[in-house]
């Protein structure tokens, strides 16, 4: 029946734009947080809790993750373009010569036919000859090679901010063997502020990447010397250190430093941790959630 072959085109369609949908709120909202993407990412961070609660230092949860998304989103084209292309099999395409068309499934070709198309490899063994599909099947391939290079992109987008997130702690972790008292409590010394503020720059770099990259919470650091969860204690023990300091710079540039401790805790309580508490309490529950013991 002809309303119900469109009826299983249009639910194709919707499949795709689903997909566009999420890859776009991932990749290109401000906020990076696509509904699909981010359920399969929490997904993939519960099924490696296991090996963390092991003490495991190979989790590789993240990249992963990463894989598993670009996965769904490819399955979610397929699967959209399929549905699109089944209704119209035979009928609307031509095949080519030496192809029986009346011992093959229109299943298995309708999927085949989305899978080449969305890899834009164009076989040409199964070519549109409607004129909707002569549209259809260009705009589906260009969707493929779209996604290709937005999944590239996003890779070597995500790599650079777990870079200076471990920079960061890399940071902080060599300030620990540093005797604070000496580092802010020096009337003569003019080396405190700048530092302070400049950790409060680096804080709030990881702060963005975090909001614009909320994959790379998922990304979890081998090492306890390069991880921020570890290690972002170190930052709040400065702050509370420095707001007793002498000097008045490094009494401003410690506010500085806790101002930015408090918007990355609570950017990590509303999108991940959702405890509720104060600064604290998220710095915690986050390096808990990553099976590492705050320092600082």
């Amino acid at each position: 029946m002809a309303w119900l072959d469109w009826t299983i085109t249009a639910t194709g369609v919707l499949v795709v734009l689903v997909a566009l949908r999420d890859i776009f709120h991932t990749l290109w909202h401000p906020s990076g947080r696509g509904t699909i993407s981010s359920g399969v990412m929490r997904a993939a961070w519960r099924m490696g809790r296991r090996r963390r609660d092991r003490g495991s230092d190979r989790v590789q949860t993240g990249p992963v993750a990463l894989a598993l998304v670009i996965l769904t989103w490819v399955t979610l084209l397929i699967a959209g373009g399929a549905l699109v292309y089944v209704p119209h099999l035979p009928e609307a395409f031509v095949f080519q010569t030496g192809l029986d068309v009346s011992e093959r499934s229109d299943v298995l070709d309708a999927v085949y036919l989305s899978t080449v198309t969305l890899a834009t490899l164009g076989f040409g063994d199964i070519v549109p000859a409607e004129g909707w599909l002569r549209i259809a099947v260009p705009v589906h391939a260009l969707i493929g090679f779209a996604l290709l290079t937005a999944s590239v992109t996003w890779v070597l987008q995500v790599y650079p901010a777990l870079i200076r997130r471990r920079a960061l702690a890399v940071r902080l972790a060599g300030l620990r063997s540093v005797s604070r008292e000496e580092l802010l409590h020096d009337p003569d010394s003019a080396l405190a502020a700048p530092l302070l503020e400049s950790l409060a720059t680096s804080l709030a770099q990881a702060r963005v990447d975090l909001t614009q990259y909320t994959e790379t919470y998922y990304f979890r650091d081998g090492t306890e010397e390069a991880a921020l969860p570890a290690m972002i204690g170190v930052a709040t023990a400065l702050v509370e250190s420095g707001r007793c300091a002498p000097r008045s710079d490094v009494r401003v540039a410690a506010a500085l430093l806790g101002a930015a401790v408090d918007d990355f805790a609570r950017i990590l309580d509303d999108a991940f941790l959702h405890s509720g508490g104060g600064t604290p309490e998220i710095l915690s529950a986050y390096a808990e959630a990553h099976h590492y013991a705050a320092q600082g």
